[in-house]
């Protein structure tokens, strides 16, 4: 018998037990055995010709079904079908036909059905990459809508809660010039509460217009030539109260790079450097140690901050860099700024990695992990490019800014020949 004539005797059969077996209901199987009809006419083309693309637009058509569900839940639909239709055929083959003719319709139509796989399963996987990536694409614009709306958030509650701080400072300080005069129990005392509160709210609020600038890359920097040691000398006096009231120890050392003169903004660079420090003593437990130690390497100074604390997970490194990066449950944190585990709300590493970047350098944490009990420390790093002299960017936009002032004062632009950029 000719490989038509196997088919034509088969047909019957192999429809029947092909939608029996894979389709549900009965208007379901009703569908499905004009798909099988279909798909057995290009069969015989295919092996007639000898030309396995006879089967692709009905294999296109079934890879084409999956739903969006499916997708999501990673089924792969037409290449299980595929392999069950070559199973069903086999098992069909060798019931109707006889043993020399099944095994000679088997050979005609394995080769093609192993093609189809091959066609399905690579659409298939084509087709889930191409929905995986519109899906990360989704989520990564998301993402970036959210961030845009948390920076949203901080500048504008930042700037709204300016104004009634600055309203609730000139009223206490009205209150405090009163009490002076004409004392009354208890108002130094509670006014004293007052400024303190105005006091730390005024350093959410500034840390939170930082973060805003940082965020959108506003953040200016006043370059001036800086020595690392005169900082360190204002972070001494900054922490004495604090270590004093902790019982810690501050050893703050000399290394070479402290007198080297670099330019840098002073404020920024002291407000990165206090708040490590600030991390720092929150999360060593009283008596512990903390040591500021630096070197100089290739291009750059390196402030080294090394405490005795409880440490830091490895999954958690660089979380805490993030805006709002707080480690485990703030309910559980202490209220005070520097008491052990105080809280705050999780701006200050991530404003000290914007002042740093800003000045092109880079900060990261060492840490062996978390541990209450064996303390096994964290190691932050800060490194700062040793600059010698202003940028010459810089200056060039000086200049350039000057240049504009001539002109338009004195309708010319003057010729420059030490323009650095030049």
């Amino acid at each position: 018998m000719t490989i038509r004539e196997l088919l034509a005797k088969i047909r019957a059969p192999w429809i029947q037990r092909v939608s029996q077996t894979l389709a549900r209901g009965s208007g379901v199987r009703e569908s499905f055995e004009a798909q099988l009809n279909r798909f057995l006419d290009l069969l015989e083309q295919a092996v007639l010709t000898g030309d396995t693309a006879w089967i692709d637009p009905i294999l296109y058509d079934w890879a084409k079904a999956p739903t969006v569900t499916d997708l999501e839940q990673s089924q792969y639909h037409v290449a299980f079908l595929m392999n069950r239709i070559t199973g069903l055929t086999i098992e069909v083959a060798r019931e109707t036909l006889s043993e020399q003719d099944a095994l000679e319709l088997i050979a005609a139509v394995v080769p093609i059905y192993v093609y189809g796989l091959e066609v399905v399963t690579r659409h298939e996987m084509e087709t889930r990459v191409a929905h995986i990536t519109s899906e990360m694409s989704a989520l990564h614009t998301n993402m970036e809508q959210l961030n845009r709306s948390k920076s949203s958030f901080i500048s504008i509650a930042a700037h709204e809660l300016k104004t009634p701080l600055t309203l609730i400072e000139g009223y206490s300080a009205m209150l405090t010039d009163m009490a002076a005069s004409a004392p009354l129990s208890g108002m130094g005392e509670m006014l004293e509460g007052v400024s303190i509160g105005i006091y730390r709210l005024r350093q959410i609020i500034d840390d939170m217009i930082d973060v805003s600038l940082i965020d959108n890359q506003m953040l200016a920097l006043n370059l001036q030539p800086l020595q690392l040691s005169q900082l360190f000398g204002r972070l001494r006096t900054d922490f004495q109260e604090t270590v004093r009231d902790r019982n810690q120890t501050l050893e703050i050392k000399d290394f070479d790079g402290g007198k080297t003169w670099l330019y840098a903004d002073p404020e920024r660079v002291h407000q990165a450097l206090k708040n490590v420090l600030l991390n720092a003593v929150k999360f060593t437990p009283d008596g512990g140690r903390i040591t500021v130690d630096g070197r100089v390497l290739p291009g750059f100074l390196e402030v080294i901050v090394t405490d005795s604390g409880i440490g830091i997970s490895i999954e958690d490194q660089s979380l805490i860099f993030e805006k709002f990066g707080q480690l485990g449950r703030a309910e559980l944190h202490s209220s005070g700024k520097t008491k052990f585990k105080g809280g705050g709300p999780g701006l200050g590493l991530a404003i000290a990695r914007g002042i740093v970047e800003a000045h092109g350098g880079s900060i990261w944490v060492e840490s062996t992990g978390y541990d209450e009990k064996a303390l096994p420390g964290s190691r932050f790093h800060i490194l700062l490019p040793s600059r010698t002299e202003p940028n010459n960017a810089q200056v060039a936009k000086l200049f350039d800014s000057l240049e504009a002032t001539n002109t338009e004062l004195y309708g010319k632009k003057e010729t420059r020949t030490d323009h650095p950029a030049s």
